[in-house]
C-alpha cells in the first residue's frame, strides 16, 4: 500500500564546530546537523572540572537574532556536560559560543561553533 507524505519545507540547518579560539577546558557540539527552520538547536558544552568554575554562558547570535542562557556550575563537582536547547531559531548565520565563567567573574575558557539556518526560498 503506497504511503503519501506531505510537508512544507521552511529551511535547513547546518552546524559545524570550529576549534579556532577554543581552549582545552571547554568544547561544544551543536545538533542536529540537518533540520528545517524554525530550528531547534541542542548545544552540549563539555567542561573540564575546575574548582574555580562558576557558570557556563551559551549564546547563539546572528545579525538579526540573539538568544543566550547562563547556568550555574559547582566548580569541580559540576556535571561534565551541560545541555541547552534553543527553540524556534529563525534563518540566519549564527555564531554559537560557550564560555566558562570563573569565580572572579572573568571568562576562563571559550568554544565556538558556526551554524547556518536556511529559510524558505
Amino acid at each position: 500500500m503506497p504511503v503519501a507524505l506531505r510537508g512544507r519545507r521552511c529551511g535547513l540547518i547546518i552546524a559545524a564546530t570550529t576549534t579556532e579560539g577554543a581552549t582545552e577546558s571547554i568544547s561544544i557540539r551543536v545538533s542536529p546537523a540537518v533540520a528545517f527552520a524554525p530550528a531547534e538547536l541542542v548545544i552540549r558544552a563539555t567542561i573540564a572540572p575546575d574548582a574555580s568554575n562558576r557558570a557556563v554562558h551559551i549564546v547563539a547570535e546572528s545579525d538579526e537574532f540573539y538568544r543566550s542562557s547562563e547556568l550555574q556550575v559547582e566548580g569541580d563537582l559540576a556535571a561534565k556536560t551541560t545541555t541547552v536547547q534553543f527553540h524556534a531559531v529563525p534563518p540566519g548565520e549564527y555564531e554559537v559560543t560557550a564560555a566558562v565563567i570563573a569565580a572572579d567573574g572573568r571568562r576562563s575558557a571559550l568554544a565556538r561553533a558556526h551554524v547556518t539556518v536556511l529559510g524558505s526560498e
